[in-house]
């Protein structure tokens, strides 16, 4: 089973005073009316498996912002919504680690997470679809999956993913993530053709990350 985990915490101070500590970048108004959490549920349920839930982790200060976003889609009726509240917000990994171990004890280990921040925005609708598809195969047989983005231009505010062997048809390893370069390095990595930009979404079992 799939399962999509949305990520909905980050306190969004990047594109502020439009987005603040308590009205955080997810649920900003975008020009079609929709909010990037919305779109990132509606995509979540496009490669859901059926029958499986939407996690969502997310702090007290959004659960009912989280909430009352989904309740105005169309697409969340009859759809499991579980919620897992972080007491404190202590960025990626802890909050990975806490829906491993509510999934590893509801579906077992062998159950699929697809972890997809609630910031972001995707046009390619079927582009997502087929990396989801190739992210699953490798995380069937064990491995932590990270989606890249092929870079467009050099940026100074992103990580990297340096491209190591390929995984057939299917990805490559990781050879080392890059923490945010300078501007140099940055055009370095774009110009040698082998480096990513990491996007903070993932693919793997339960069992697998923890």
């Amino acid at each position: 089973m799939l399962i999509p985990v949305i990520l909905s915490g980050g306190a969004g101070t990047r594109l502020w005073p439009v987005s603040r500590r308590a009205y955080p970048k997810p649920f900003m108004t975008l020009a079609d009316g929709g909010t990037l959490l919305g779109k990132t549920f509606q995509r979540a349920l496009t490669v859901a498996d059926a029958g499986a839930p939407v996690l969502t982790v997310t702090g007290r200060d959004y659960y009912f912002l989280t909430r009352d976003a989904y309740a105005a889609l169309p697409e969340s009726r009859g759809h499991a919504l579980p919620f897992l509240l972080e007491p404190v917000g202590r960025n990626t990994a802890p909050a990975l680690l806490a829906a491993a171990l509510l999934v590893e004890r509801q579906y077992g280990a062998g159950a699929l997470m697809l972890v997809l921040p609630a910031d972001h925005l995707i046009r390619d609708i079927e582009g997502f679809g087929e990396a989801v598809a190739r992210a699953r195969r490798l995380a069937t047989q064990g491995y932590l999956v990270t989606f890249g983005i092929r870079p467009l231009h050099p940026e100074t505010g992103y990580g990297y993913i340096r491209r190591g062997a390929p995984l057939g048809d299917d990805g490559f390893e990781v050879q080392a993530f890059v923490e945010k370069p300078d501007l140099p390095t940055a055009r370095a990595y774009l110009e040698s053709g082998g480096y990513d930009w990491n996007s903070g979404m993932f693919c793997f079992t339960a069992g697998a990350l923890l």
